[in-house]
């Protein structure tokens, strides 16, 4: 914990109350996890945001980083063919990245996969142009959503398990 930090309980944010087509739900609902996870780094010092929160070395700035780098890998690299090979996932270097410099990193990454769903429009059964899953075939958009609401929700949960070890902090 933080030597001058006192916990300070976030009130909750609900998921949002969308009822519209499948394309805007789901990017709704992405889009609400994306800022779950980036609020987790609201007002932590660049040290704290490095500090790992559980045996494996994942720190909140690590996780801020690898899911800019998913965000890449799934909608630039795969569902759109930008690119020769995928970003490394797993090994993201934290260089001297500062948390406003990762969270601008993951806001563009979020902007430039808002742009590739929003040329598909609501043709989410329109295949990308290959894939990251070991069987080789092109996921379609709707897969591409659904799975990046399933990983940034996974890493949202350990967002908050991270943020609550490091000073207290509750609540999205």
């Amino acid at each position: 914990m933080t030597e001058n930090a006192a916990p300070s309980p976030r009130p909750d944010v609900r998921p949002p109350a969308v009822n519209a087509d499948e394309p805007t739900t789901l990017l709704t609902f992405l889009d609400y996890l994306r800022e779950a996870v980036i609020a987790k780094l609201a007002g932590l010092s660049d040290d704290d945001a490095r500090r790992p929160g559980v045996a494996s070395g994942t720190s909140l700035l690590w996780l801020l980083r690898h899911l800019a780098v998913v965000e890449h890998n799934w909608f630039e690299w795969a569902y759109r063919g930008v690119g020769e090979q995928p970003l490394e996932t797993d090994e993201v270097p934290l260089g001297d990245a500062t948390v406003a410099d990762a969270i601008a990193a993951y806001r563009a990454a979020i902007a430039r996969s808002n742009a590739v769903a929003a040329q598909v429009g609501a043709d989410l059964d329109r295949p990308g142009a290959r894939t990251l899953r070991p069987d080789g075939e092109a996921p379609s958009l709707r897969w591409v959503l659904v799975h990046m609401i399933e990983e940034t929700g996974r890493h949202a949960g350990h967002a908050d398990i991270i943020r609550e070890q490091l000073d207290g902090a509750i609540g999205r």
